[in-house]
């Protein structure tokens, strides 16, 4: 019987494991609740941070856009 880390899960779910890696990793969740219940942790974290959305404060972007502005002439000098 194989010990698992949380590390192999993660690559599992990510299909990041080899073949006989990720057949262990199937048969081992089949048989042992308590690694099944880490991967379910693991997968519901997965799906939580696909669904979280991230974007950068207007004033970020604002400011990348006066300093891009500002650096155009400088790029093409005449």
């Amino acid at each position: 019987m194989h010990n698992f880390t949380p590390e192999d899960l993660v690559q599992y779910l990510y299909n990041e494991t080899s073949l006989e890696k990720s057949s262990a990793i199937k048969t081992a969740l089949e048989n042992d609740w308590t690694l099944r219940e880490m991967y379910d942790v693991i997968v519901s974290a997965q799906k939580r941070l696909e669904a979280f959305q991230l974007s950068p404060r207007e004033e970020a972007v604002n400011n990348i856009l006066r300093h891009a502005e500002k650096a155009i002439p400088e790029l093409h000098p005449h």
